[in-house]
């Protein structure tokens, strides 16, 4: 049986990161249901504590996610930025290529970089493939190839 799957970053800002890799990846932000989450608080199955507010919207503190195109169609491309303690202080052991073109990784990579990204490495593959590795904000990596 197949299984479908989000990726999950940790982060200590979900929302804030999830506005960049949007930006970034062209995808939409996942939006918030303000009234499901007032009904929650209301109900008591949620407190006020676990909301915040987030470009003038009512979101959940512990996370924030991003929809990849397609996804009002079914297609369940997301990714999920989850709240946690820590900042991140070891170099990932996994990542996402995000797969610009040859032909357009210098302009992408300026682009990133001109939004908080902080270049890491440029790789290259034999004399047609290269690829360079970046940070995000918060240091997660990520690679343009």
């Amino acid at each position: 049986m197949a299984y479908d799957f989000q990726v999950v970053i940790d982060s200590t800002n979900p929302h804030e990161l999830a506005d960049w890799w949007a930006e970034a990846f062209g995808w939409d932000v996942e939006p918030s249901d303000e009234d499901f989450i007032r009904d929650m608080v209301r109900q008591g199955f949620a407190t006020e504590e676990e909301t915040t507010t987030h470009r003038g919207t009512l979101v959940w503190r512990v996370g924030a996610a991003i929809l990849g195109p397609g996804s009002a169609t079914g297609e369940r491309r997301r990714i999920l930025f989850q709240l946690v303690p820590e900042p991140k202080t070891v170099k990932n052991r996994a990542h996402l290529d995000m797969r610009v073109g040859q032909d357009r990784i210098d302009g992408e990579l300026r682009r990133l970089l001109d939004s908080g990204a902080r270049l890491l490495h440029h790789g290259r593959q034999g004399p047609h493939h290269r690829w360079v590795t970046i940070a995000d904000p918060e240091g997660n990596e990520l690679c343009l190839t």
